[in-house]
């Protein structure tokens, strides 16, 4: 059977390449593109990147093609209209894993720029994951070229150069020292103090009390995740709290408490209101930690959750918070303001190095030198 499945998709790779041949022959426009299959509408950091985009190459075309990989048949047709405009733009911008762009021959004028979608590095990924549990399968992987075709990666810190070598089978030169724009976003006071006051318009109900953001990861098993949300819940003191809940996006588990807040369009307007953040194994760890909230671990699944899927560092031992599979040890820190502010603030200085200019004028710096065919990138 997995064979045959091979054979089908060396076919289906076949066929894009002959049509992509076609395409190739079109002129190549002053155009930008972005790509993702992380979500269907556009990341916080392509809003970012593209508006500053429009604003200094107003004779530039700016495409934006997000869509899930959430049905297959729907995709394939999706994928024709990112290989015309793959075919056609002078540079693509990546934050995911892009079919067309890494199994297909591009034009020697084409620049690809992987920004992967998260600040920081904490799990495996790519190639480091192949043939395990949670990873790809090394044949498939083969075929669809994975993490192929990149001419630029982006790294919240050379810290994890040594994990995105080995995630990305890249070469250290094209791996540059740029964070996400979302960083230039989380750093903004003016533009952080006016997004809460509009959620706190939006969200009555969260003046008066402080407020406790509960955001889970991705877990492909996921059986007990509702067990451990009621156990917080009940050691939450919703007459001084509430407790606010956004899990990963691939995550479909919702709790059924009316108490819980659960209505944030995405987790980084969530985190705009919250006081206390309640995590487990997430990126989000950098995030919080830039806009200095505390931040607890609720390791409650970790024995298992570590032998699944691999991380690059200990969570346990290395960042410097609360690590516990006891809620009522997380609210009794929250209730004493327990939180090591300072080692905090050196993990996240460790771990994300934010350019004199900011992230996002380091990305149009970026683009520039590629539009001018500066070679001294």
């Amino acid at each position: 059977m997995k064979k045959i499945k091979l054979f089908l998709l060396q076919i289906a790779v076949l066929g894009l390449k002959f049509i992509y041949a076609f395409l190739k022959l079109l002129k190549t426009k002053n155009k930008i593109t972005f790509i993702s299959r992380q979500g269907n509408s556009p990341s916080i950091d392509f809003e970012i990147l593209s508006k500053r985009i429009k604003d200094k190459y107003p004779d530039y075309q700016v495409v934006m093609l997000t869509k899930k990989l959430d049905n297959k048949i729907a995709y394939m047709f999706h994928m024709l209209v990112q290989m015309y405009h793959v075919a056609t733009s002078k540079i693509v911008i990546l934050d995911s894993y892009c079919i067309v762009v890494s199994v297909l021959k591009h034009k020697k004028s084409l620049k690809v720029i992987q920004m992967w979608h998260a600040v920081g590095s904490m799990k495996k990924f790519g190639y480091a994951m192949l043939g395990k549990e949670e990873g790809n399968d090394k044949d498939i992987a083969r075929i669809m070229c994975m993490h192929k075709n990149y001419d630029y990666i982006l790294i919240s810190s050379k810290n994890f150069m040594k994990d995105y070598l080995e995630g990305f089978h890249c070469d250290e030169n094209q791996v540059l020292e740029i964070p996400l724009p979302r960083v230039d976003w989380l750093l903004d006071e003016k533009y952080r103090n006016r997004k809460k006051q509009e959620l706190l318009k939006k969200f009555p109900a969260l003046r008066g009390k402080k407020n406790i953001l509960y955001c889970s990861t991705f877990r492909k098993h996921a059986s007990n995740s509702v067990e451990h949300i009621d156990k917080l819940v009940e050691c939450i003191d919703f007459n001084k709290y509430n407790l606010l809940y956004k899990p990963h996006p691939l995550n479909t588990i919702k709790p059924t408490d009316s108490r819980i807040i659960q209505s944030f369009q995405n987790t980084y307007e969530a985190l705009m209101v919250a006081d206390y953040v309640i995590c487990d194994y997430s990126s989000i760890i950098y995030e919080v930690g830039l806009l200095k909230i505390p931040i607890y671990l609720y390791a409650y699944d970790w024995e298992e959750y570590k032998t699944k899927r691999e991380l690059n560092f200990d969570l346990q031992k290395e960042v410097p918070t609360l690590f516990t599979d006891n809620p009522k040890i997380i609210m009794d820190a929250i209730e004493n303001d327990r939180f090591d502010f300072d080692g905090y603030q050196r993990f996240v200085e460790k771990n994300i190095h934010i350019p004199k200019d900011g992230c996002t004028n380091e990305i149009l710096k970026l683009i520039e030198k590629i539009l001018t065919n500066d070679n001294s990138i």
